[in-house]
């Protein structure tokens, strides 16, 4: 899943290269993907691309007339950017990855695509940001809270820190595989629970959370769309490596598997070296 580094970046190459180019058409080949009717699709023919930016994981594309097409790319979404379009044949519904596409005055644009059966990637085509439902609900930015709002807002959920790290209404911007680095290099138990944390943990997660953001952000930018998922893997020291040496200390990365989804530690940085039952109603290590 794209999360706050990769966005940030899908959002300053449109900065790059699509800001100031005006719309030839927008058009829509997964009729589910569109969450609004209103204003239509057709409305941003002829507007300028203005600005792209973004709210946690959400990417805003702001045309001219203050018209935003703020777009969440879930779990199997991707922006490809296209310096020239194979035809200029309109889109067909329901055929291929495509879900949405942009085509530019210059020729180029970007397809939002979405691989796989489940289909949740969500555009949001609207006037004002706040109509969005999801980003009305968002937290504070992860990379931008200070201390005390981190703690405050760390502090307000009960639960385990591994849950309340990726819940967007607490703090946004921050998923599934960037929440496992960041438990690495603060050396915590995903399944601390929050308010059981010290104001040193806390203030060690908060100085983890900006560093592992941080860095990505950084390593990030300036990469074209289609070598962010690269880049991104190779940074990642425990998520994804199950099996594999903790690169800071040798010991194996270990694996808890949900039904949905799965977390990824190192035993000796973050639990004591002990590893924790794989599978969720076991007494976890704290």
């Amino acid at each position: 899943m794209p999360e706050l580094p990769e966005v940030e970046a899908l959002a300053g190459y449109l900065r790059q290269r699509a800001v100031g180019r005006r719309v030839d058409r927008l058009e829509i080949a997964a009729i589910s993907a569109l969450k609004t009717y209103e204003p239509a699709p057709t409305a941003v023919a002829g507007r300028a691309v203005v600005d792209a930016s973004r709210h946690g994981k959400f990417l805003d594309v702001l045309f001219e007339g203050d018209l935003h097409l703020v777009v969440h790319l879930a779990r199997a979404g991707w922006l490809h950017y296209r310096e020239a379009f194979p035809a200029t044949t309109p889109l067909r519904p329901g055929k291929g990855p495509i879900a949405l596409r942009v085509r530019l005055d210059d020729g180029s644009g970007f397809d939002l695509t979405e691989a796989g059966t489940q289909k949740k990637l969500a555009a949001y085509l609207v006037t004002e940001v706040a109509e969005v439902p999801g980003v009305a609900k968002l937290g504070p930015d992860a990379l931008a809270a200070d201390l005390p709002t981190f703690a405050e807002r760390l502090r307000s959920r009960r639960g385990q820190v591994k849950g309340v790290l990726t819940d967007q209404s607490v703090l946004s911007g921050v998923g599934n595989a960037y929440s496992d680095e960041i438990l690495h290099a603060a050396k915590l138990s995903p399944f601390a629970i929050t308010d059981r944390l010290t104001d040193a943990q806390i203030a060690t997660l908060h100085a983890a959370t900006r560093q592992v953001l941080g860095d990505a952000v950084e390593r990030s930018l300036g990469q074209r769309a289609a070598e962010l998922k690269g880049e991104k893997r190779s940074g990642l020291k425990v998520h994804a490596r199950t099996g594999l040496p903790c690169p800071v200390c040798g010991d194996t990365v270990r694996e808890v598997s949900f039904a949905d989804s799965s977390l990824q530690y190192c035993p000796t940085c973050q639990t004591g070296g002990k590893p924790l039952a794989d599978r969720r109603l076991s007494r976890l290590v704290r």
